[in-house]
């Protein structure tokens, strides 16, 4: 794949390739930091013009991972407590980003269709490119405490989710941005709160840099969400209940970010009726 600086600049000659060939290449590679890359310079080749024509070519069922980290289910993953628990924190954060910058990928190759318009791929392409960027810098803090994506175990309850929802566009924006990356706005704050307490300024730093990019990527979840719901005929709001109920094994639960959440435009009316009861304190 031709390279360049995703941030500045046209990209070199794309040749021909498709936004959805594109797309399956960083699906189809292993190594994180090369997929990061991959996925920023594709970001730019289609912002630039050098990729210019959707496609039409199918993902791979599950993409590329390197050899570790060790997937575990999520009740095998140790807890996490001092210094040694703020890297599993942020390695815990940054496997989170790998998965995004998938899922955001797979949303391109996996729904292409000329019912959607450019700029749902536009949303899903700037996804990708800022989930690249947050597990890049989530890297490069990891090396600074001495240590590196894969050194610890990960869940790959994510990929799962993604599994679960292949068969339907609609059920998979339910799923991903509206339920999984909402949860993200939830707890992000609290875990910034954490850091700064324990002095780790520049780990805060990165973590409300992803909390401001991923109002965007909620935001781009519930936009075509409701696009495509009302094409379809449904009404969105019980649409999406509908498929949370359906296809998410998990619990919505609060506490809610509700400001973030608003900022993103989604309302509670879509996601309290999901809510379990808050545990008293």
């Amino acid at each position: 794949m031709p390279t360049s600086n995703p941030e500045h600049g046209r990209p070199a000659d794309w040749g021909d390739i498709t936004l959805t060939q594109a797309a399956c290449r960083i699906l189809e590679t292993a190594s994180p930091a090369a997929k990061s890359i991959r996925s920023r310079e594709t970001a730019a080749a289609w912002r630039h013009g050098a990729i210019a024509e959707i496609g039409a070519v199918p993902p791979p069922d599950r993409p590329a991972r390197p050899d570790h980290p060790v997937l575990k289910h999520p009740s095998e993953m140790p807890r996490r407590r001092g210094a040694a628990g703020r890297v599993a924190l942020l390695h815990a954060i940054a496997h989170i980003e790998l998965n995004a910058i998938d899922l955001a990928w797979d949303m391109i190759a996996r729904f292409a269709s000329p019912d959607l318009p450019r700029a749902f791929y536009d949303d899903w392409v700037m996804v990708g490119d800022e989930e690249a960027k947050h597990f890049t810098l989530l890297s490069t803090r990891l090396a600074e405490l001495e240590a590196a994506y894969g050194d610890l175990p990960a869940h790959d309850g994510l990929w799962q989710s993604a599994q679960e929802t292949a068969h339907d566009v609609l059920a998979r924006l339910a799923v991903a941005p509206l339920v999984l990356e909402a949860r993200g706005l939830d707890v992000t704050p609290v875990m910034i709160e954490k850091l700064d307490k324990a002095g780790d300024i520049e780990s805060a730093r990165i973590l409300r840099i992803i909390l401001a990019e991923e109002v965007g990527h909620v935001a781009a979840g519930w936009r075509w969400f409701g696009h495509i719901a009302t094409a379809r005929g449904l009404d969105p709001a019980p649409a999406f209940q509908a498929l949370v109920r359906r296809y998410y094994r998990g619990t919505v639960r609060p506490p809610f970010n509700r400001a973030s959440r608003e900022a993103a435009g989604f309302s509670a009316a879509w996601y309290e009726p999901l809510a379990e009861p808050e545990s008293p304190a």
